[in-house]
C-alpha cells in the first residue's frame, strides 16, 4: 500500500512536533530513519505490530519497521512495515501520509526507505539512524544507494525525545507498575512450603497475563541464595523470598521488586529491610523537578555508605519507559554499560525513574526494594506503592 506524500495530509501527529524538531536541530539531523521497535512505536503514537511483538526473524531475514520523519515536514512522513500491516491500517489508519505495508525482510524495507528519501528530496541530507537497530545489510544498502547523505547516530536524540513522558504515557507506566505489584503480591501469597522457584515464576507469568500485562521476566531468590535464575529450589519455613519482575502494559515497562517471608520475619530481617528502606527514602527525598540527577544519587550513596550494611549493599537508579533503561541516564556503567550523561542535568517533570537498593546479605539472602517514581514539580508520585514490607507467603 502506498499513499503518496502531499501537503496538508497530516491531521494528528502523536508526539510533540516542536520538541522533536528542536532536538533534531540540536543534533544536526534533517530527517529521522527510526528502525527500533520502541522508537517506531513512540513515533507512531503507541502502535506496535502484534505479529512481531515477541520475535523479529522470519524466513531468511527479519522484521524491520521504519518510520521516516523530516524535521518540520510531517507531510513527508512515512511508515514502512510488513505486508500484513495493511490490515492494521484499514482498521486504525496510521498518521503518516505515506504508508508502505510491503515488506518481508530488511532489504525490501531499506529499499523503500531509500526510495522515499529520494522522493522527498532528502537523498543528500543529514539522516539520523539507529546503529544498534539497523541491520548491517540494510545499512550497507542505504550507504551505497545514498552516497551523498551523511548518516548520523540519532540514538541520543531519540532517547531525549522519550525522556519526558506525556500524561498518557504516565498512565500506562502507572498501570504497568500496579499490575506487576498486584501479580507479585498474589504470587507470594499463593506460594507455600515446598513451592519451587520455577513454579513461582510460572505462577507470576499467569498472574500478570490474567491481569492484562505482558510478562517479560522474573528474577527470584529463596533463602540465603543470591541466585535469581529459575530452578527446582523449594521454599522452606523461615526463608526470605525476593521477587523482581518486569512486564509491560501496551509496551510500557513495570519493573519492581518486593520481599516475601514464609512465616514471620525475625528482628534481624525487620532491621535489614529497614536499612534498605532508609536508602530508598534518602533517594526519594531528592526527587523533584530542578534537582540535579547526580545530587539524588550522591545523597542516597552517602546514606548507604554510613549504614552497617554498606559492605554488601548497592544503590542504583535509572530512567525507564518503553525500555527498562532509558533517559535520564544517572549512573555510569552501574551495572548496565552506558554513561551517566544526565547526572549533571536537572530532573524534569514527567521523567520516570526506577530506584533500587539491593542487599546481598552473607547469611540471610537477597533483600531488595525497587520502586518506580514519576518526577513532579514538587516531588514525585510513586507507582505500585504497596507491599514494600515483609509479605507473608502461604496466606
Amino acid at each position: 500500500m502506498n499513499i503518496a506524500p502531499g501537503k496538508n495530509a497530516v491531521s494528528n501527529i502523536p508526539f510533540d512536533q516542536a520538541r522533536v524538531d528542536g532536538l533534531m536541530e540540536e543534533a544536526g539531523i534533517d530527517v529521522l530513519l527510526a528502525t527500533s521497535k520502541h522508537n517506531t512505536q513512540y513515533l507512531l503514537g503507541g502502535y506496535k505490530f502484534i505479529f512481531f511483538a515477541a520475535m523479529d526473524a522470519i524466513g531468511h531475514s527479519r522484521y524491520l519497521p521504519v518510520v521516516i520523519y523530516e524535521k518540520g515536514g510531517p507531510d513527508h512522513a512515512a511508515y514502512i512495515g510488513n505486508r500484513m500491516e495493511g490490515g492494521e491500517h484499514q482498521n486504525n489508519p496510521f498518521w503518516t501520509p505515506t504508508l508502505h505495508a510491503a515488506c518481508w525482510g530488511t532489504l525490501d524495507a531499506a529499499n523503500l526507505a531509500v526510495e522515499h528519501l529520494q522522493t522527498i528530496g532528502k537523498a543528500g541530507a543529514r539522516i539520523g539512524i539507529e546503529p544498534g537497530f539497523l541491520p548491517s545489510d540494510a545499512y550497507t544498502l542505504i550507504r551505497k544507494a545514498l552516497p551523498d547523505a551523511r548518516l548520523i547516530d540519532a540514538t541520543a536524540m531519540l532517547e531525549s525525545m522519550r525522556a519526558i513522558k506525556t500524561d498518557a504515557e504516565l498512565e500506562k507506566l502507572r498501570t504497568a507498575s500496579e499490575l506487576i505489584t498486584d501479580s507479585m503480591l498474589a504470587t507470594i501469597a499463593w506460594a507455600g512450603e515446598g513451592t519451587t522457584k520455577a513454579e513461582m515464576i510460572e505462577q507470576l507469568r499467569r498472574e500478570e497475563t490474567n491481569r492484562g500485562a505482558h510478562f517479560e521476566y522474573c528474577l527470584l531468590t529463596l533463602g540465603s541464595s543470591h541466585n535469581r535464575a529459575a530452578s527446582p529450589q523449594a521454599w522452606k519455613k523461615g526463608e526470605v523470598l525476593s521477587i523482581d519482575s518486569g512486564g509491560n502494559y501496551h509496551g510500557y515497562i513495570g519493573d519492581l521488586c518486593r520481599m516475601g517471608i514464609l512465616g514471620e520475619p525475625d528482628a534481624e530481617l525487620e532491621d535489614l529491610l529497614a536499612e534498605v528502606e532508609t536508602v530508598q527514602q534518602a533517594a526519594f527525598s531528592k526527587v523533584r523537578a530542578g534537582t540535579l540527577g547526580g545530587d539524588m544519587i550522591s545523597h542516597a550513596e552517602a546514606v548507604l555508605k554510613a549504614s552497617k550494611v554498606a559492605p554488601y549493599t548497592d544503590f542504583f537508579a535509572h530512567g525507564m519507559g518503553l525500555i527498562t533503561h532509558e533517559a535520564p541516564f544517572l549512573m555510569t556503567n552501574h551495572p548496565v554499560t552506558y554513561e551517566g550523561t544526565y547526572a549533571a542535568k536537572p530532573l524534569e517533570k514527567n521523567m520516570v525513574l526506577s530506584v533500587e537498593t539491593t542487599m546481598l546479605h552473607p547469611t540471610r539472602g537477597f533483600i531488595k526494594l525497587e520502586d518506580t517514581l514519576a518526577v513532579t514539580d514538587t516531588g514525585y508520585v510513586m507507582f505500585g506503592d504497596r507491599g514494600r514490607g515483609w509479605n507473608r507467603g502461604g496466606a
